[in-house]
């Protein structure tokens, strides 16, 4: 007789649980360099390559942020990025105040 599954959890931001397996292949060189940098960071492999992952996928999902504007809203926020930026007055005074070294 199959024996039932224990029902499956959701993840939730933040969560603490670490029951999930991720489960992955490596050349016997990349877990070396994978283990190595491990190693200087202090850490167990496995916590090296979660991390890892974990910013990398962090990273790629950020730059792939997507946003949508009206014609004359995107055609506005070009031209802003087109254009020189104008220093504020803070960045004038310390552009122009001489060097601690020349004080």
């Amino acid at each position: 007789m199959p024996q039932a599954r224990p029902p499956q959890r959701k993840a939730t931001s933040g969560s603490t649980r670490k029951g999930d397996i991720i489960q992955i292949r490596a050349s016997a060189e990349t877990k070396v360099l994978l283990h190595q940098a491990a190693v200087l960071r202090g850490q167990k492999l496995s916590e090296f390559v979660l991390e890892s992952a974990r910013k990398q996928a962090e990273e790629t999902l950020l730059d792939q942020r997507v946003f949508f504007l009206e014609p004359e809203a995107h055609e506005d926020f070009l031209t802003m990025l087109d254009a020189p930026a104008l220093p504020s007055d803070t960045a004038r005074e310390r552009l122009n105040r001489r060097a601690h070294w020349d004080r």
